[in-house]
């Protein structure tokens, strides 16, 4: 039974839709239908994180020192703790509304960030050797904004067949995939689009693609990966840097041994000495400095809960049976575990490096913003009203089905 929230059940009962709800109300209503437990490990991976860059920001504070300046130790958590509370801000803005404001609030920032990627290659800022970030009075970056808004976005296509089993959502998506990688691959950010490709082949397989189809999609993806090896100067050097094993500069090598060099509980807070060789220690690499500070058990403890939130999510979903929210809430756990998935397999020496942060756990403006409207958005789709009865269910058919049969009448009269 698809268990839609209490709202839209309240506005369709006699004498409930006739008067505007009060915000005490609305908020009353939100908690109770939010999903308490995603909430709580979303809440404990902020706390995570916060320690994680605190323990990270020496390194990156020094890299950045200078003769005349000098950083304070705790420069970038202090500047994490401001966007996470502008994140936080947004996420929860946002798990309050509707599932149809929602899906239309991620098309239009789809729309927006394509339109911003068109702009990039123009009047974007180069930082070391990639074009990805926008000035307009501030600094972001258009690809981190694209990804919940792609996911939603994608999963709202596929969710036409349900209505139109012969409209071409395949090739939609795909020539949507196809648009978002050529504007990636300008920058370059090799990285985004293995993540926006992993996204799209989620939904199309959910979307119920045939085997051929899926056959097909795994032969482009070698073939496309074999291009990108042939014709690419920056994912040929990473891939070649990653199968040669690096040196004692590599960046990958010497993530994977600050990793290591903690051992199973960590060498102590702020005694870690391997983290200050590290050059991004507070973004792509905090996942080595958690390891040689707090212990492979902390490594190990990050990676079981972003595999509690994905599985927490897709638990919610798996009950639903509104394909849309399905579509949508597989789509963006798959972002988000996709995003987690690669920074920790680069940081274990098991992936080329692809410049891309650890979720909630590594510092970034764009990116903190960014994830926190991902969970947002996922926050809106699983919430769920408790008290919903098959009573109150049938009600909502038996009301629907009497203004659908007094639309009929007026209709043949």
């Amino acid at each position: 039974m698809n268990i839609a929230p209490a709202t839209a059940i309240a506005a369709e009962l006699p004498g409930r839709g006739t008067h505007k709800m009060t915000w005490r109300a609305r908020l009353k209503i939100w908690w109770r239908e939010l999903d308490h437990v995603l909430l709580g490990l979303i809440v404990l991976l902020m706390a995570v994180g916060c320690a994680a860059i605190a323990a990270a920001s020496p390194a990156g504070a020094e890299r950045l020192s200078s003769d005349t300046v000098t950083l304070d130790p705790l420069h970038f958590l202090w500047l994490h703790l401001r966007w996470l509370a502008l994140g936080i801000t947004a996420m929860l803005g946002l798990s309050m509304l509707s599932r149809e404001t929602a899906r239309r609030f991620a098309i239009l920032l789809t729309l927006g960030m394509v339109g911003a990627l068109l702009l990039v290659p123009f009047i974007g800022t180069e930082v070391n050797g990639a074009r990805r970030w926008l000035n307009l009075g501030f600094s972001f970056q258009p690809s981190e904004f694209l990804k919940p808004g792609f996911a939603v976005t994608l999963a709202w296509i596929m969710s036409w067949r349900l209505k139109d089993p012969q409209m071409p959502v395949f090739g939609l998506v795909t020539g949507a995939l196809a648009v978002v990688i050529i504007l990636l691959m300008a920058q370059p950010n090799l990285g985004a689009a293995i993540l926006f490709t992993g996204v799209w082949f989620v939904l199309v397989l959910l979307g119920g693609v045939s085997f051929r189809h899926i056959a097909g999609l795994i032969a482009g993806g070698f073939v496309g990966l074999s291009l990108a090896y042939a014709f690419y100067d920056n994912a040929r050097h990473r891939i070649d840097s990653w199968l040669s094993g690096g040196t004692d500069f590599d960046q990958v090598d010497l993530a994977q041994r600050t990793l290591l060099a903690g051992g199973w509980d960590g060498v102590g807070f702020w005694v870690g000495t391997q983290k200050m060789r590290l050059p991004e220690a507070q973004t792509d690499y905090i996942f080595s400095v958690v390891g040689e500070e707090f212990g492979l058990l902390a490594c190990g403890g990050i990676v079981l809960l972003f595999l509690a939130i994905v599985l927490r999510v897709l638990m919610r979903a798996a009950s639903e049976e509104n394909f849309f929210a399905l579509l949508a809430a597989a789509g963006l756990t798959a972002q988000l575990g996709g995003q987690a998935f690669i920074n920790i397999l680069v940081n274990l020496s098991l992936f080329p490096s692809k410049g891309m942060t650890l979720p909630l756990v590594s510092y970034g403006g764009s990116s903190t913003i960014a994830v926190c409207l991902t969970l947002g958005l996922l926050l809106a789709l699983t919430r769920r009203n408790p008290f919903l009865t098959r009573e109150n269910a049938g009600l909502r058919m038996s009301l629907f089905d009497k203004d659908r049969g007094l639309f009929d009448k007026e209709r043949n009269r």
